[in-house]
């Protein structure tokens, strides 16, 4: 079964994995075995290696003819599976599903992707559109594979097809997100005497519980009919080094989801900036790292060919980001769409219904074959 070979291969994101599995789970296997797989059904498959052992997957079955070109792109990695409560890679079938990490996200998707593909193998070189297989990598930890492929390809295509659980339903409108971290310094001296030092903790606690009261109604101010409004989570803190030690450095670590009106007004992190710098906080801003809302023209030809593919698939919006928001920061018109639910991603004993996962084949399969009279 594909969907079990996919989930038997360890494809954790290395800038997620354990120390002792960094230099062993990544991307490199996984692309082998679909490289391998994309071509027995014909196509011609590169691999854009963008650090060692890490490359994204281009797969095509038609050549670069001028044809309009879409994708069907998954990304290539999972989170870590420390504290899974199942074997994370045995892809054990019971109870009519499949378990293991990534069965959901997003080797579900992938392997529903890839049987559209092969039952179609026949036309796929003479559809009027061609149709591209992407693996992305890195998609778990900073996106760098849909990043670059974006910056490189994105004008060779119209649209893209980005395989995510979100039970089949064609996600055009998702919140973009902002990863920090804030910090901030104390002085340092023996806990015996604190009057003498300065607390970093408690100078960070109550700089956030002020940020937090502040920031809140700022963010509800752009609303999304979808979406709704955008969110601040406090993550992580960090602090101190022992207890009699007065500390003199605590950070934590943020994740604001912004919605596109949020960021067509400048974004969170200028909103994040000037509401430190109004409350004159004593706050530094470190290794903030923006990932883009994605909002797609429900009116676009491709997502009403695929509302058209099945009465049951409908318009949605997600509050997670994927590697479809810098496709379409790039101009790439992009959705997502995939078998499961996003409930099931990330957790401690991932499973995909085997029966969801043959509704996406036909789904994809019956896609494609509708391109043949396509205009």
């Amino acid at each position: 079964m594909l969907l079990q070979d996919l989930i038997r291969i360890p494809s954790v994101n290395p800038d997620n994995a354990a120390p002792d599995q960094a230099g062993v789970t990544h991307e490199k296997k996984m692309a082998d075995f679909v490289a391998n797989w994309l071509e027995d059904i014909g196509a011609e498959v590169t691999l854009e290696e963008l650090e060692p052992n890490r490359p994204n997957l281009i797969a095509r079955f038609a050549p670069m003819d001028g044809r309009p070109r879409i994708l069907l792109g998954p990304h290539l990695d999972t989170v870590a599976v420390e504290n899974m409560t199942i074997d994370p890679f045995s892809g054990e079938i019971r109870d009519g599903k499949i378990w293991g990490r990534g069965a959901t996200d997003t080797k579900g998707p992938m392997a529903a992707m890839l049987a559209g593909l092969k039952e179609n193998q026949r036309i796929l070189k003479d559809l009027p559109v061609a149709v591209d297989f992407i693996g992305f990598m890195g998609e778990e930890a900073s996106q760098h594979g849909s990043k670059h492929f974006a910056k490189h390809h994105a004008g060779n295509y119209e649209f893209a097809i980005v395989g995510e659980p979100t039970s089949m339903n064609v996600v055009n409108t998702t919140k973009g997100s902002i990863w920090a971290t804030l910090s901030t310094t104390g002085i340092a001296t023996h806990a015996s005497q604190p009057h003498l030092g300065e607390n970093a903790i408690l100078k960070l606690s109550k700089s956030l519980l002020a940020l937090q009261e502040q920031l809140e109604p700022a963010l509800a101010i752009h609303q999304n009919t979808i979406l709704g409004h955008s969110t601040m989570n406090i993550g992580t803190i960090r602090g101190g080094t022992s207890p009699n030690i007065v500390p003199n450095h605590a950070s934590a670590e943020i994740d604001i989801r912004q919605t596109p009106e949020l960021y067509s007004a400048g974004g969170a992190l200028q909103l994040l900036r000037e509401t430190i710098a109004q409350l004159r906080l004593p706050l530094d801003i470190e290794n903030a790292h923006e990932n883009p809302p994605m909002e797609t023209e429900p009116e676009n030809r491709f997502i009403q060919q695929l509302l058209a593919t099945d009465e049951r698939t409908k318009l949605s919006g997600a509050p997670w980001f994927s590697d479809a928001a810098h496709l379409s920061a790039a101009g790439l018109a992009s959705i997502c769409i995939g078998p499961g639910s996003i409930d099931q991603a990330h957790t401690k004993d991932e499973f995909l219904d085997l029966e969801l996962l043959k509704e996406g084949e036909v789904f994809f399969a019956k896609f494609i074959r509708s391109l043949v009279d396509f205009s």
